[in-house]
């Protein structure tokens, strides 16, 4: 059985985070699930971008167990495959520690949706996860960082909200694919750049009005979306 399409899919997704700027070194890493084979790509652990290659993707299973491959897959699997097992609509995760993300991150904020840009993207607030508990870095931290971001969305759908920031930690967001996945990390670190600014020129505004956060988000995703080329 060939992964090499999927596997190359990956790695392409992987260099446009170092094209993008939002990693530095081995900051960051990019999965996609084959759902029909049960079978995740993600990025090795520890390789710098500039020496990256397709063939270096590891292939593991939803139990984390390497399929194909010769290296350790990245240190965040544990997430990646947990993710996939509990958001069933999601094809490709994305983690990184974009300055402007991670900044939120570390400050334990959600991100409030202070404007249109930010709904067009995500409805409502970007969620951060509530600190892990001692008992859960005592058990497995990177599985339990999992289960920290779907207890976020217990109450919230993560098609509406492809993205979270992991408090304390960085963001991780997703996507129908890889690819799709990395967009939604680029766009999420621009967002999270927007709100800073905002936050820092008025320290009291508050979020958007919800009317105009529905119209921006529906027109663009609701099924009645009027945004862009009927295809």
């Amino acid at each position: 059985m060939s992964y090499v399409e999927l596997k190359r899919e990956v790695y392409e997704a992987n260099m446009e985070l170092q094209h993008r700027n939002l990693v530095l070194y081995t900051w960051g890493n990019v999965s996609q699930i084959d759902r029909a084979r049960g079978v995740v790509a993600i990025k090795p652990s520890g390789v710098a971008y500039e020496k990256l290659k397709p063939e270096d993707i590891v292939i593991v299973d939803l139990d984390n167990n390497i399929i194909e491959g010769s290296m350790r897959p990245s240190s965040d699997t544990k997430t990646h495959t947990w993710l996939y097992r509990h958001f069933d609509s999601i094809g490709g995760v994305t983690h990184t520690h974009s300055t402007y993300a991670t900044a939120w991150a570390q400050t334990q904020q959600a991100i409030p949706c202070y404007g249109t840009t930010h709904a067009d993207y995500a409805y409502g607030e970007i969620p951060c996860t509530a600190v892990m508990s001692d008992e859960q870095i005592e058990r497995d931290y990177e599985e339990e960082t999992g289960a920290q971001i779907t207890d976020c969305f217990k109450d919230k759908n993560p098609q509406e909200v492809p993205m979270v920031i992991v408090a304390g930690h960085a963001p991780f967001t997703w996507g129908k694919n890889a690819s799709d996945s990395v967009y939604h990390a680029v766009i999420l670190e621009e967002i999270a750049r927007m709100a800073y600014l905002t936050r820092t020129l008025r320290q009291d505004i508050g979020p958007l009005k919800q009317e105009i956060v529905d119209k921006h988000y529906l027109r663009k995703h609701g099924k009645n979306a009027y945004y862009g080329q009927s295809k």
